[in-house]
């Protein structure tokens, strides 16, 4: 059971410390999203969710969603992408009833022209961000139970199996290097309880170098019973406090997901989340 359970840390581990690290240009331009069928009214849904996904993977910056001009290309964002391809998600699924490929859910994956892509950022006067640091996430939770614990890439608590793998795929979506830290290594920094918030910058800094990052992204979540929910708050250890953000009364997928685009906005230098 030892042997199962060491194996099952080291490969968390392995999934927060390989394929993040900085991104290439070419991985930028790719995204994804699913449709409900390959036909070509679903195809051009998936495209427009593709190129507000991809603007925001390229530049860091979260503000771009609200430009009308992206709104208005989103309805041609098939001009802007050189490749795309389909995945059946029910391969392998007999099809029942009436069902056909029409509405069967599918991974549409775009690659978009980088050269269009650039141009049209230049229009916002937005640049491609291609130099990214590597994160250190310190997270101290407290749960319903009211226990307190940090988050730590070789815990073996189930919960925790659960959370890396949604701060995983938030990172991913925007191409942003994330690691945490051991459980040794947060008690050799002192940090072995949920006090990260207070912790002062010098101190997370070490951390982050010592777990193989530049800077650390520091967080507090706590459980809320009324109404039910996380509440999250954010930082960059050594980023101005203006630039502290959050998210209440929501899933950890969605309290990581605003972790992650929080901290790409700040990174990416288009000022505070």
């Amino acid at each position: 059971m030892l042997r199962g359970e060491l194996r099952n840390a080291l490969a968390a581990l392995l999934l927060l410390t390989a394929g993040l690290g900085h991104a290439g240009a070419a991985d930028l331009y790719s995204v994804g999203t699913i449709t409900s069928g390959t036909a070509p009214e679903r195809r051009d849904i998936g495209f427009a969710n593709c190129l507000r996904d991809v603007v925001v993977r390229v530049t860091g910056d979260t503000r771009l969603l609200n430009e009308k001009r992206l709104a208005e290309q989103a309805r041609h964002a098939g001009d802007l992408i050189a490749s795309y391809s389909f995945r059946d998600r029910m391969s392998g699924t007999p099809i029942h009833d009436e069902q056909g490929s029409y509405d069967r859910p599918h991974n549409l994956t775009c690659i978009f022209d980088q050269t269009k892509l650039d141009a049209f950022l230049k229009s916002f006067e937005r640049e491609p961000w291609l130099k990214r640091p590597r994160l250190v996430a310190v997270i101290g939770i407290r749960d319903m139970k009211g226990a307190a614990s940090m988050l730590a890439s070789d815990s073996l608590a189930p919960r925790d199996k659960d959370m890396r793998t949604a701060l995983i795929s938030a990172a991913d979506k925007l191409a942003l290097p994330i690691l945490l830290p051991s459980q040794q290594q947060l008690m050799l920094a002192g940090l072995a309880l949920p006090a990260s918030a207070k912790t002062d910058p010098a101190r997370l800094g070490t951390l982050a170098r010592m777990a193989g990052g530049e800077r650390a992204l520091v967080g507090t979540m706590v459980w809320n019973s009324k109404p039910a929910g996380w509440v999250a708050e954010w930082r960059i250890a050594d980023a101005p406090p203006a630039t502290r953000w959050g998210i209440s009364g929501v899933g950890y997928d969605d309290a990581f997901r605003n972790a992650v685009s929080g901290a790409a906005q700040v990174l990416s230098g288009h000022e505070e989340p």
